[in-house]
């Protein structure tokens, strides 16, 4: 096979030469190619860190797959199209010495290796124009950058392109960078007009374990008071048990918050204050590390003044990951369906690139597979999370839908997310204590 690449050429494939072999065994010296002499330094700095891909045929063949260090798993793009590619953030600025790219059946006849700094500018750190599978081992590499990836231009089947495994080999400047790690505790339709002086009344206990669990904040999805949300029950019911950590929480209003005889939200507004509309709206964002959190009023969905906003928002965040949260899902297997006044805002979502959406409304727990607002899988999707059993009377599970991974019902909980610089993870633990359903890990578009 021939190599082309940048001068000079690394060396692709190292082998060890049968004199090599002698000296090896009389001697006991390694000798190998001169691009090969001290590989074994080389420290594996790719394992385990948040992949991306252009396409994944579907998501069991995730771009994370490539990079678990099993060689029975694999990363699998959509079938046919070429280009493709899949992309590994090592985290921070490192020095990349040696690239190995083992191939399934599907495997690339061009292709190249390249390095950027940004995401954006990539460097090409080798290149190869007659690729026929196996295990390219390149050696000898002089690259610099936080991000590498393996950019395929022409099949070498008729299907897609397949990688069992990457790794990268270097030194991260300055060791392990911080990862900017934080745990949020979420749930919706919360507080039924009871306390813990019953013993079937769930809200204080969901309280209790969202307490315990002690994350960086606390994220409501509405219908946070029932059954009309106002003031006196907001101070009898929710105070009592999710009230203790107020300060510590961005709620969002969902329907039952409308009811109010007072007015529309009146309660709402009235017992969280300020933090009901830190922006002087009813939605409002924030970030925490490298992730822009949107709270949205899906009440007010219809409203031109909130879709305006939404746009805005996106448009200037900085940020590499984005979560929404907001009461009435777009997609449900539970009794309310899936709800039409949420897909505009699906489509903005979408296409800023957004990762996760967060939803009540629906009195269970269940998770979905990324998908696009058409509910369509799709591996630069949105995840969706229904999680509307803090505490008010569970619902059914009626019709499930397509892209539903799990469902529970009549089992009261909480979300427990787990956020870093490039991607999240979740469980829903019952008021056991108990995980009850985790996610697999997500890397951010």
């Amino acid at each position: 096979m021939r190599l082309n690449a940048s001068a000079p050429a690394p060396a692709r494939r190292g082998t060890v030469t049968l004199v090599a072999v002698v000296l090896l065994l009389v001697g006991g010296l390694l000798l190998a190619l001169p691009e090969r002499a001290g590989a074994a330094a080389d420290s594996l700095i790719s394992r385990g860190k948040p992949a991306t891909a252009s396409s994944s045929e579907t998501s069991a063949f995730g771009p994370e797959k490539a990079f678990d260090g099993d060689p029975a798993t694999r990363w699998a793009s959509a079938e046919g199209k070429d280009p493709q590619w899949i992309r590994v953030d090592l985290g921070a600025n490192a020095t990349v010495t040696r690239v190995s790219v083992t191939w399934e059946a599907a495997y690339a006849k061009v292709y190249r290796v390249e390095i950027s700094a940004d995401g954006s500018t990539w460097t090409r750190l080798a290149n190869e124009t007659a690729g026929n599978g196996g295990t390219d081992d390149w050696t000898g590499l002089a690259g610099k950058g936080r991000y590498l990836r393996v950019y395929g231009t022409a099949r070498g089947t008729a299907y897609g392109y397949s990688l069992h495994e990457v790794e990268v080999y270097g030194t991260v400047d300055g060791g392990t960078p911080p990862t900017g790690a934080f745990t949020v505790v979420a749930a919706g339709d919360i507080a039924a007009q009871c306390t813990a002086s019953d013993s079937s009344c769930a809200h204080p206990k969901t309280a209790a374990l969202a307490r315990q669990i002690d994350p960086k904040f606390y994220l409501t999805m509405g219908d946070n008071q029932y059954d009309d949300a106002r003031l006196q029950d907001y101070k009898a019911y929710y105070d009592k048990s999710w009230g203790a950590f107020k300060d510590k929480t961005h709620p969002i209003p969902g329907n039952h918050e409308t009811y109010d005889p007072a007015g529309s939200l009146a309660g709402y507004k009235a017992y969280f204050g300020s933090i009901a509309y830190p922006q002087g709206k009813t939605y409002y964002s924030f970030d925490e590390g490298n992730w822009h959190f949107v709270a949205l009023d899906s009440n007010a969905f219809d409203q031109k003044a909130q879709i305006d906003w939404l746009k805005a928002d996106l448009a200037k965040n900085g940020k590499q990951c984005v979560a929404a949260y907001f009461h009435h899902p777009l997609y449900s297997s539970g009794g309310h369906g899936n709800d039409p006044v949420s897909k505009p805002v699906w489509n903005i979502l979408y296409g800023a690139k957004a990762d996760l959406i967060l939803n009540g409304h629906d009195h269970h727990y269940e998770r979905f597979a990324p998908q696009d607002p058409n509910g369509k899988a799709t591996a630069d999707g949105i995840v969706e999370i229904v999680g509307g059993m803090g505490g008010a009377e569970p619902y059914p599970i009626e019709n499930v839908q397509p892209n539903s991974q799990k469902r529970i019902s009549g089992q009261y909980g909480v979300l427990k997310l787990d956020f870093t610089d490039n991607g999240y993870s979740f469980s829903y633990v019952g008021t056991d204590g108990k995980a009850k359903d985790t996610s697999p890990k997500y890397t951010c578009h």
